[in-house]
């Protein structure tokens, strides 16, 4: 999106990233160039190294350099030289650093190619290719001598262990050497100022807009067999962060015993199938994704006899939400996720953990519970499912909400606005 926005408005992009990358969005077809390069999930000294020495040469001429992701931010920051002389232990700029920016902004130097950059999805970077400054004249930021690094940070950390003392070490590598870093949540920009980081400033993660569903509800229900109970879905990945050892605690239950009337214990009619032998029709959980978690989910899943079923990925989520009575998130963390973006343009119900991003996104259009708290998650999903007007109370709020989200113009009107703050004023 990010590419393709800047390419429509005049900028010259070069997207490095995994080749998969470029097989998944297409790059070229958007306009702009694409180079293969490696970038692993854990660290690998080899694979590192040759990584960064390729992102050395291909940012050589940029403006701008956008990386995607802590652990390419990380390889970034080393590949782009001039760092170590503008970096005080504390991650400041030195006190020569700090003139050269002075005299820069006093004589209003500019470079040559006077343009931006920017970047696509996924673990990869970003850079403008046009020419830079020639040898004497002022350059950008100010006789920097080197393009400004721009980083967004998509994830927090949610493991312990060496995984997370890796983590860290690239936090600090990444807070104290990009020029501006660009957070998906509060609570990730408050631990990278604590680092060091000298310009942190919101992400706009726009979502796009969903397509219509192509089955009707009844449809939807019918193919998955859940005849009249109440459908709960979540959209996730099956892996740690996402916190579904807590669903699977919600779907477990208790569930309050129907009485006589057929009224729950708590005065509700319950919504869904027939009771029997007096116990409610326990809702029908859904979950769509995949992941590295899925057999030990099975696992506990076929063990408890939990309503649960994962659905494994899905190319009809549009048609699972329009049938969902409520849409849960259980996690650990999340920045921005598009799924919910998606789910409040739609207007379902919404339940989720109040952690990292959510609580902004969704601005009070959907229902908070603290993370791991499975009682308060099952009466929150419980209410939805039991009393109709509040479902559809919450249902509005979510549809208003949607409304008001971000679109892919913004997003590009803010990365550009931080280009151009990164050189110094630069058009």
């Amino acid at each position: 999106m990010l590419a393709a926005g800047l390419v429509r408005r005049g900028h010259r992009v070069l997207v490095a990233g995994p080749p998969e990358v470029e097989e998944s969005f297409a790059f070229t077809e958007a306009g702009a160039r694409f180079v293969p390069i490696r970038v692993s999930d854990r660290p690998h000294p080899l694979d590192d190294a040759r990584s960064v020495l390729a992102l050395r040469r291909l940012t050589r001429d940029a403006d701008v350099v956008h990386a995607h992701g802590l652990r390419v931010g990380a390889l970034t920051a080393l590949a782009l030289p001039g760092r170590a002389a503008l970096l005080s232990g504390a991650g400041g700029r030195s006190s020569a650093s700090r003139e050269a920016m002075e005299r820069g902004r006093e004589s209003g130097s500019r470079s040559a190619s006077g343009s931006a950059s920017g970047s696509g999805s996924g673990s990869g970077v970003g850079a403008e290719v046009g020419a830079r400054a020639g040898a004497g004249a002022p350059t950008s930021r100010a006789g920097r001598g080197r393009p400004a690094l721009v980083v967004t940070l998509h994830n927090a950390l949610t493991a312990g262990g060496f995984v997370g003392a890796v983590y860290g070490a690239l936090e600090r590598v990444v807070a104290r050497r990009a020029d501006h870093l660009l957070v998906v949540s509060p609570d990730l920009g408050e631990r990278m100022r604590a680092l060091g980081a000298r310009d942190v400033r919101p992400a706009v993660v726009p979502a796009p807009v969903p397509r219509p569903a192509k089955r009707t509800p009844e449809e939807v229900r019918s193919d998955l067999g859940a005849g009249h109970r109440p459908i709960v879905l979540t959209l996730a990945r099956l892996a740690q962060q996402k916190g579904l050892e807590t669903l699977l605690d919600v779907a477990r239950g208790p569930w309050a015993p129907l009485d006589a009337t057929g009224e729950g214990a708590g005065g509700g009619i319950v919504g869904g199938e027939e009771a029997v032998g007096g116990e409610v029709a326990v809702p029908l959980f859904l979950v769509a994704g995949d992941g590295p978690l899925r057999g030990e989910l099975q696992a506990r899943i076929d063990a408890e006899r939990l309503p649960v079923r994962l659905l494994g990925w899905r190319d009809d989520v549009p048609d699972l939400l329009a049938a969902a009575a409520v849409v849960v998130w259980p996690s650990r963390w999340e920045g921005q996720p598009l799924s919910l973006s998606e789910t409040l343009m739609i207007g379902r119900p919404v339940v989720a953990t109040a952690v990292g991003g959510v609580p902004d996104l969704l601005g009070g259009a959907g229902k908070l519970v603290p993370y791991g708290d499975a009682a308060a998650m099952r009466a929150a999903v419980r209410e939805l499912v039991e009393d109709p007007a509040e479902a559809a109370r919450v249902a509005r709020a979510a549809a208003r909400r949607g409304a008001k989200l971000p679109g892919e113009d913004d997003a590009v009107d803010s990365v550009l606005s931080v280009y151009r703050a990164a050189t110094a004023g630069d058009d």
